[in-house]
């Protein structure tokens, strides 16, 4: 049994590397939700010398930019095309798939759409030693309905997934996780390879402002003018201070497949969301990657100048 669990585990370490050539992959994003998911895909568009990007998924969300989940996923969908119609990039539109109109019902029941249906299907053609690396930055409807539709596919898929708290953080009070905190436990414990960002006490340091988005991005291009813009707009919205920063979440999701210099991370083991909003630990759980610190101003620099060219 020792030998068993000794190579188990060394089985899910080798998964969870951080991959050092090309990759193939795909993005979930709930894009109109806030400001964050627009820098990351457009990070994503222009990291291409590594980052392959076969298909863009549009997550539901619901908040006060959203009339239900269904009105925030195609409104997604809609900013997805305003972002490549800003980048110049036609060619990508085909790629974009329309995602779940609601959350989980239960823990045991997908949503079908035409994003879970795509990503069961690719995900066939990409193996465990090469696998297709799912990053998700909203609710984890869709990956999680792909993986109870197809549960062969967690054999051959990476998931790289910003959402809920860090482990050692009081609550699991977090967007991501709590709009569908079912999918979320398909995702912990189907045992695909996991990779997770945590929000708060950890990628919350990831912050800007908006003189240092002006320096670095203002006038550079259609694209960095309406990051700059729509950040500017939602902070004077949400925030009660004139000497905002903003968390710009998403896009560590990104960097963790770019650099390793960019964040650390470690193998823990996967614990179980609660539905009272906490991480139940689980000592039986397979190993997981936890992101527990980033470089700041490493992957800021990286972002400002791939944004900018």
């Amino acid at each position: 049994k020792r030998m068993i669990v000794l190579q188990n585990v060394q089985k899910n370490a080798a998964r969870l590397k951080r991959p050092t050539g090309p990759v193939d992959v795909v993005l979930d994003t709930d894009t109109y939700n806030e400001i964050d998911d627009q820098f990351a895909l457009s990070y994503l568009i222009k990291s291409d010398e590594k980052l392959h990007l076969k298909a863009i998924y549009a997550a539901p969300f619901f908040n006060h930019h959203s009339a239900s989940p269904k009105d925030g996923m195609e409104k997604s969908f809609a900013e997805i095309h305003n972002l490549l119609t800003l980048m110049e990039r036609e060619d990508l539109k085909p790629l974009v798939y329309r995602g779940s109109d609601r959350y989980l019902p239960g823990e045991t029941q997908p949503v079908a759409s035409d994003a879970a249906a795509d990503l069961a299907a690719r995900a066939m053609e990409y193996s465990e030693e090469a696998p297709l690396y799912v990053v998700a930055i909203g609710a984890i409807t869709n990956v999680a309905s792909a993986l109870l539709l197809k549960p062969e596919i967690a054999e051959r898929i990476v998931v790289v997934w910003l959402g809920g708290n860090a482990l050692h953080w009081p609550d699991n009070d977090e967007f991501n996780l709590k709009q569908d905190i079912a999918a979320a436990r398909v995702v912990f414990g189907c045992g695909v390879p996991l990779v997770q960002l945590p929000c708060m006490g950890v990628v919350s340091a990831f912050t800007t402002s908006g003189p240092e988005l002006v320096h670095h991005l203002q006038g550079k291009n259609k694209l960095c003018d309406y990051l700059v813009q729509h950040t500017v707009e939602e902070a004077e919205l949400c925030e009660d201070s004139t000497a905002w920063t903003r968390a710009i979440w998403d896009v560590t999701a990104v960097g963790w497949l770019l650099d390793e210099s960019f964040m650390a991370d470690r193998l823990e083991h996967t614990p179980v969301p609660e539905y009272d909003q906490r991480f139940a630990p689980d000592p039986n759980g397979i190993l997981y990657k936890n992101v527990y610190h980033i470089n700041r101003d490493k992957l800021f620099e990286d972002l400002f100048q791939k944004l900018s060219r």
